[in-house]
């Protein structure tokens, strides 16, 4: 899940940053320790806003100066259970990956569909009885069962696409309109039986 986060730190704004305005030399001093790194809050997309900056801290043996700063800003925490959608960005032999925003999940083999699943060497797998078919740059809905964010680089989240609701958004859509038209067949049926 996409969250704004208030924060409050210490930025260390260091002497090349001082000919700039205070704010913009903030700004870069936060993008530079915070985006792209992972915090207790999640992993660090984007700051928002600059919003109250205190007075600065000269600490001896170091030329830069230190700012109590609130800022505001963007980042990603999976939650579990959470259904996300996204887009295929590679298919293996063991399952395929999603990108879901900053981060990739894999969707293993057997979680991918209610069917024998087979992988061809061009990179897709198909359903052996529902011939369905899933490749790179399908865009699928899944729901997230295991998170692991130890590491930006070895951020892991496990999905499962095996669930009314979830797949391939295709998938999906068919899904529907056959549900759509056995509710109009049954309807008709009922009017019938009603008439007689």
């Amino acid at each position: 899940m996409y969250t704004v986060l208030d924060l409050k730190s210490n930025i260390r704004v260091p002497p090349s940053l001082f000919g700039k305005e205070l704010k913009e030399s903030i700004a870069s001093a936060i993008k530079e320790k915070f985006i792209g790194h992972l915090g207790d809050e999640g992993l660090f997309l984007a700051l928002i806003d600059v919003n109250k900056v205190g007075d600065g801290t000269i600490i001896s043996g170091d030329g830069a100066v230190y700012y109590e700063t609130d800022f505001k800003m963007l980042a990603y925490r999976p939650i579990l259970q959470e259904v996300v959608e996204g887009v295929v960005s590679e298919i293996t032999e063991f399952g395929v990956f999603v990108r879901i925003g900053p981060i990739d999940g894999l969707v293993h083999v057997s979680q991918v569909m209610d069917d024998y699943v087979n992988y061809s060497d061009v990179g897709v797998l198909s359903g052996k009885e529902s011939n369905r078919t899933l490749k790179v740059k399908d865009k699928v809905r899944a729901k997230i069962i295991a998170i692991s964010m130890k590491s930006v680089k070895g951020a892991k989240l496990g999905l499962t696409m095996r669930q009314p609701g979830l797949g391939k958004l295709e998938w999906i859509d068919a899904e529907k309109k056959d549900d759509e038209v056995h509710v109009e067949k049954e309807k008709k049926a009922s009017s019938k039986t009603k008439k007689k």
